[in-house]
């Protein structure tokens, strides 16, 4: 990637993984990162497998305090910033200061909806993994072991592309009057001068 102000990236139907490694990257070279709709991020592996593998990690806690920690994250965007917080070294100041150029959220909030988002080809599933090779969607996981917010993503999500489509509908027309208009005045000084 291209260092820019901000990079924006759109992580539905990317691996975790790849995704996380990516980025962790970026986010060690001072790069500002935004990370929208995790909850359509994927993880290798079944639902049922990646499903017990979570309640194993659930069962993970300090004995004597168990507020103490791990902390066990629900949320898409929490798994996949847990997931990057372990690619980049983040007791040291360096690390402290990587991780505070990064964003995650469930689908994309009203901030974001006019920046371009980009997609990484090196982290997308259906690059990357063998066709007909399992795999579980990161929002589904998360609704399985306590997820609460899932469909209200989902229904601001709805709503998100209904209004986009009416945008873009709406911005078509507008430049095809705009072309009409100019191909109408050209050829009106085409004709001027005979042509």
């Amino acid at each position: 990637m291209v260092f820019e102000k901000v990079i924006v990236i759109d992580a539905r139907d990317h691996i975790m993984g790849r995704l996380a490694a990516i980025v962790a990257k970026e986010l060690l070279q001072g790069q500002k990162v935004i990370v929208t709709r995790c909850e359509g991020m994927v993880v290798t592996g079944t639902l049922l497998r990646k499903k017990q593998a979570f309640l194993r990690y659930l069962n993970k806690r300090c004995n004597t305090k168990p507020s103490h920690g791990p902390f066990h994250f629900r949320a898409p965007s929490r798994m996949f910033y847990r997931a990057v917080r372990g690619m980049i070294p983040h007791k040291t100041a360096r690390g402290v200061r990587a991780l505070s150029n990064l964003k995650v959220f469930e689908g994309v909030p009203s901030d974001y909806l006019k920046l371009k988002r980009m997609v990484v080809p090196d982290a997308l599933r259906y690059l990357r993994h063998t066709p007909g090779r399992k795999y579980t969607v990161l929002g589904h996981l998360a609704a399985e072991v306590g997820w609460k917010h899932r469909e209200t993503v989902k229904a601001f999500e709805v709503k998100r592309a209904e209004e986009g489509k009416a945008y873009y509908a709406e911005k078509l027309t507008n430049e095809a009057v705009k072309n009409a208009e100019l191909n109408h005045d050209v050829d009106e000084e085409l004709a001027q001068y005979g042509y």
